[in-house]
């Protein structure tokens, strides 16, 4: 049975591959063709996904076996002295599972595309794009080195640059595009490095090789430095994951990414270049292993930080797009830190669930957004869950989920997240966590709130649903987010849930599942009490503490940090290396050029091109000559007595 497994997974390739060939027809012969180009991506996107289902049920099947033994095909792409290049796929539980979130969410995009941007100019434009990115990030999944892995790493990074900026006729997604472009580029050097540095000690940045020799190193007890040298490699490694990911201090390109069609919002935030770091750390978690046990512990620092900074921020945000992007900031903190304290399961577990809930609830904001002619502000929204009742009831699931009410999918992920916290020694990180459980429940349903059952706007009066091209995307996601977290249950065993090392996830802890849901509670009835029964009047929470609000609101001031930096620190660094340019580099260079013109210019003076002058110099050169070779020998004489004596000639 594995053999014939092993048949279907050598097609793995064709899941990228498909999607890369839509976008190379798109580009290059029907983009004349509003309609066909828009079939041809949803095509090649369904069948890669179709694919993607089929070797995930493989996997489930083959159990322990795949777990043990992935199925690794390689083709030499480039082989010389000292270099050797290979391509390949893999296809493993995690692999897998990757494979079938990206091309599920991608199909969904993409199909819900068809209705958001109808009449849109950049038709084709938009669809060419959408498959690079999909084929892109499906290609870094089944990537079976770091070379490889990091190339498609880079058109990731190169697609959204193209898609946050795709109306690039304004202003501000330009510059989104750009800040994302270049933020993330900074955590790339790190990624780049550590790849060189990996490649100089190991020889091999092959995933199975890589392990295999830290394997060797470290069970020779003759190799001194090791487990520090892995520790520096570990570092400079996952910062390419900090940028990708929006942790923080390389965040701040996130929530302004939100200036591209909210369809690729809903790419970029569930299922390509924001999980493209959580997963990099999964793949390379044999590394983490092997280093200090410092190296893990700052990815479970920073990710718990992460996670209650972003959501301190989205309690006062009033853009409906940027609240679910601090959102998105957050539970990439929760994925980042439940790496850290040893959940692999968990982690995976929730980049999955929350693909399904965070598509689910950016395409109902987009459904919303369209409904009222692109109105972003949720106090201009209100009383939209009877005008808009398929895309209230499916945003209302993906609150619920993210929220970690039982049975949706995010109760499930976000409890082993915490339990295994706790489990492994983490307490100060599960009090974090179960903290920014209580704020996403608080901020998620005030969003709901305002938005669904506030009071009805005039201008708002002649709303009416999406077309069935958008709602149906929706009410597939939300029956992801409902049913999605059943896959953990222990009787399940999905082999594509699989803890690292272990093969199943463990048994819930209900006491903890019963704290974090009242954690929940506990913010969905503040949410309630503040903006529904109006209890407490938030204008004037804000009115009696304007400092942290203002604070809150404006994201504690990183990005203007930041810009006071480059302006003053890196502008001053700036004019002193200008002066420094200018007066010393500059000043040898070009002092050294007047010496060599004014050289010439006396030389010049000599060629005269007359015989007679010639001559004369040449009789006078020999007189000088003479006179002092003469002189030098009476010096000599007169300074040795012996020369009288015939002693020197």
């Amino acid at each position: 049975m594995f053999k014939e497994m092993h048949d279907l997974f050598q097609w793995a390739w064709l899941i990228p591959a498909l999607p890369f060939l839509s976008f190379l027809l798109i580009a290059f012969v029907t983009k004349r063709s509003k309609g066909l180009s828009s079939t041809i991506s949803i095509l090649a996107i369904l069948s890669s996904l179709g694919l993607a289902i089929a070797i995930a049920y493989s996997v489930i099947r083959a159990g322990a076996e795949i777990v043990e033994h992935p199925a690794i095909i390689n083709v030499n792409w480039l082989n010389i002295v000292g270099l050797k290049i290979d391509f390949g796929t893999i296809v493993d539980p995690l692999s897998a599972m990757m494979l079938f979130v990206v091309t599920l969410v991608a199909s969904m995009v993409q199909i819900y595309s068809l209705g958001y941007m109808r009449g849109d100019v950049g038709w084709s434009r938009y669809y060419a794009y959408q498959s690079l990115f999909a084929s892109a990030m499906l290609g870094m999944v089944l990537a079976t080195n770091l070379l490889q892995l990091f190339i498609f790493w880079e058109l990731v990074g190169l697609c959204s640059y193209l898609l946050i900026g795709f109306w690039f006729f304004k202003v501000s997604a330009r510059e989104a595009a750009k800040k994302a472009f270049m933020t993330t580029r900074v955590g790339d050097f790190g990624l780049l490095l550590g790849m060189l540095f990996l490649y100089t000690k190991f020889g091999t940045l092959d995933f199975v090789a890589l392990s295999a020799a830290l394997n060797t190193s470290f069970q020779d007890v003759v190799v001194v430095g090791t487990a520090s040298y892995v520790t520096v490699m570990a570092f400079l490694v996952f910062m390419g994951p900090v940028g990708k990911s929006g942790q923080f201090p390389l965040h701040v390109w996130l929530p302004d990414a939100m200036e591209g069609p909210t369809p690729v919002s809903a790419l970029i935030h569930a299922a390509t270049m924001v999980v493209a770091g959580v997963y990099l750390v999964a793949r390379m978690y044999f590394l983490f292993d092997f280093a200090s046990p410092a190296a893990l512990q700052f990815v479970a620092g920073l990710g718990a930080f992460t996670a209650i900074f972003a959501a301190s921020i989205a309690v006062v945000q009033n853009d409906i797009k940027r609240i679910l992007a601090y959102s998105t900031l957050s539970q990439l903190g929760y994925m980042m830190f439940a790496l850290g304290v040893g959940s692999f399961s968990g982690s995976m577990f929730h980049l999955m669930t929350h693909a399904f809930f965070k598509a689910l609830m950016f395409l109902g904001a987009g459904s919303v957004i369209l409904a009222l002619h692109h109105k972003q502000n949720i106090w201009d929204m209100g009383g939209l869950w009877k005008k808009m009742p398929i895309t209230g009831w499916t945003f209302f699931i993906g609150i619920m989920a993210i929220s970690g009410m039982p049975p949706f999918a995010g109760f499930f992920s976000k409890d082993e997240i915490l339990a295994n916290a706790l489990h492994n020694g983490h307490p100060i990180i599960y009090a974090v966590g179960l903290f920014t459980a209580f704020l996403t429940a608080f901020y998620m349903c005030r969003l709901f709130f305002v938005v669904f059952m506030g009071p009805v706007k005039p201008e708002n009066q002649h709303v009416n649903e999406s077309p069935w091209s958008m709602t149906i995307p929706l009410m597939i996601l939300a029956f992801f987010s409902l049913i999605g977290g059943w896959a953990a249950l222990p009787e399940h065993n999905f082999a594509f849930f699989v803890h690292y090392g272990e093969f199943e996830h463990e048994a819930i802890n209900w006491f903890l599942a019963v704290i974090s849901v009242l954690a929940g509670l506990l913010g969905i009835g503040l949410a309630y009490a503040v903006y529904v029964k109006k209890v407490i009047a938030a204008e004037s929470m804000a009115a009696r503490f304007p400092g942290i609000y203002k604070l809150l609101k404006n994201g504690y001031y990183v990005d203007e940090v930041y810009l006071w930096i480059i302006q003053n620190v890196m502008g001053g660094m700036g004019k002193v290396l200008y002066w420094f340019d200018i007066y010393i580099v500059d000043g040898i260079i070009n002092g050294l050029a007047l010496t060599t013109r004014g050289s010439g210019k006396l030389l010049r003076r000599t060629s005269t091109g007359q015989v007679q002058m010639y001559a004369m110099v040449f009789f006078f050169a020999v007189v000088v000559l003479f006179m002092v070779f003469a002189f030098g020998e009476g010096q000599l004489t007169a300074l040795n007595p012996l020369a009288t004596l015939g002693g020197v000639k």
